[in-house]
């Protein structure tokens, strides 16, 4: 099979960056198709709070130490790449567009879905606030409701029901400054949560209605498919860092200790066989060989009941409560889908499943091959998604997403708004006399 496509994306997260180079093979993908990962690298972050970047030149060298790397084990270099934005300036709604078809005796065409769409992009917004995505759910041709692709299919009236996600523009600006300042051009800025959801969940889980919660490290992800599309989209500010400060402030211990021993207990949880899980872990837990000053063996009861349950138990019913406001509680057949690096934590599909009482699956992604190692483990689910997400957007249009991609582009590709502007009076200066 001959691959060729290379597209970059970087994940940046605020714990991680993370950066891949992927392939596909000869033509535009299937979205079943496997990416074959060429390059794959993982820093720490810096520079980064709560999804945002808030010292940019922080974040420029860590996106360029991740970058240069990816490259290094790709053997090939991009000057470009698709990017992910998170934090709680994320907001999203539901729009509706209506348009006369242009030539109803014929047949719906691109134009037409491409003037439907744009009709439900106005929308009245804060100007703060810029649309990044606009998804189509659903249209309805005249009276004839649910129609996922409406091209070549005959009506007057064309309308359709979108989900559209909306980023703050000062994050956006700092965003494509700071991969600018790397060195790179922006080819499209994704919403987190929707490229975990690209990465890990099935078309069935999709059309049964779903829960997507990506637990990262200062924030947790939210998406909910209903039938098939997307349908609502937030962000909360809690995520597994703040188990990890619990764990500091109730041992008395550094944050670095705190996070190790967060991992420790997670593997030895995950390690453990589902009879086992169902009866507690020991009572004492050795945690010797950790080497934290003071602490040899550990209260099972004291550290997982009374220190990390209490936090995760907070993160599901704020899961749970963004669900409620979303108005589609009644639709999620498919249960609640749990990935990113605090889908790892010990106890958490057990908490979860009480919380919520929703069926808990921990997911990684799928649809990848390669150099999958370390990449096909949860915390990489944003930067596949974001792989997914650029070799569909590649195509005219995304069989799986059902959208003409080109609408979600805001930013001009390979050029940045200075060059713009300086380019444009070069131009104008060559026409003068």
């Amino acid at each position: 099979m001959a691959y060729q496509h290379y597209v970059g994306v970087i994940d940046i997260g605020s714990s991680k960056i993370a950066a891949l180079m992927g392939q596909t093979s000869e033509g535009f993908p299937d979205p079943e198709e496997p990416i074959r990962i060429v390059g794959a690298a993982k820093v720490a972050s810096q520079g980064i709070k709560k999804g945002q970047i808030i010292n940019i030149e922080a974040a420029v060298n860590s996106i360029i130490q991740a970058w240069e790397a990816a490259e290094r084990m790709a053997g090939s270099t991009l000057n470009s790449v698709t990017v992910n934005i998170n934090g709680t300036h994320i907001g999203s709604l539901n729009s509706k567009g209506v348009v006369a078809v242009y030539q109803p005796e014929v047949e719906i065409t691109d134009q037409d879905v491409d003037r439907v769409i744009e009709a439900a992009r106005a929308v009245s917004l804060p100007s703060s606030q810029q649309i990044i995505h606009v998804w189509p759910r659903f249209y309805t041709i005249d009276n004839q409701e649910g129609v996922k692709d409406p091209i070549g299919m005959s009506g007057v009236r064309l309308e359709v029901d979108t989900h559209i996600i909306t980023a703050s523009s000062t994050a956006i600006r700092n965003l494509s400054k700071s991969i600018q300042d790397a060195g790179l051009d922006v080819d499209q800025i994704v919403f987190s949560g929707l490229a975990s959801s690209l990465a890990v969940l099935s078309p069935t889980e999709k059309e049964l209605g779903v829960v997507l919660a990506d637990i990262g490290a200062d924030t947790t992800n939210i998406c909910i498919y209903v039938e098939g599309a997307i349908s609502y989209s937030a962000v909360i500010p809690v995520g597994s860092r703040h188990i990890t400060k619990d764990l500091a402030a109730g041992l008395r211990i550094s944050l670095e200790d705190a996070e190790k021993l967060k991992i420790f207990l997670s593997q030895l949880y995950m390690k453990r066989s589902q009879k086992e899980k169902r009866v507690k872990l020991d009572q004492e837990i050795d945690v010797n060989k950790l080497h934290i000053e003071g602490l040899n063996r550990l209260s099972y009861k004291g550290v997982v009941n009374g220190i990390i349950q209490p936090r995760l138990e907070e993160i599901f019913e704020l899961i749970f409560s963004k669900v409620r406001e979303s108005g589609f509680i009644e639709d999620i057949s498919g249960g609640l889908v749990i990935t990113g690096g605090g889908s790892q934590t010990i106890e958490v599909d057990r908490v979860g499943k009480r919380v919520t009482g929703w069926s808990i699956k921990r997911a990684k992604p799928i649809g990848i091959s390669g150099l999958i190692d370390d990449v096909q483990e949860a915390e990489f689910a944003t930067a596949v998604g974001l792989l997914r997400f650029a070799f569909n957007s590649n195509q005219e249009k995304s069989g799986e997403l059902g959208l003409d991609l080109k609408l979600n582009r805001f930013i001009p590709n390979k050029l940045n708004f200075g060059q713009a502007s300086h380019k444009l009076i070069e131009l104008l200066k060559g026409l003068l006399p």
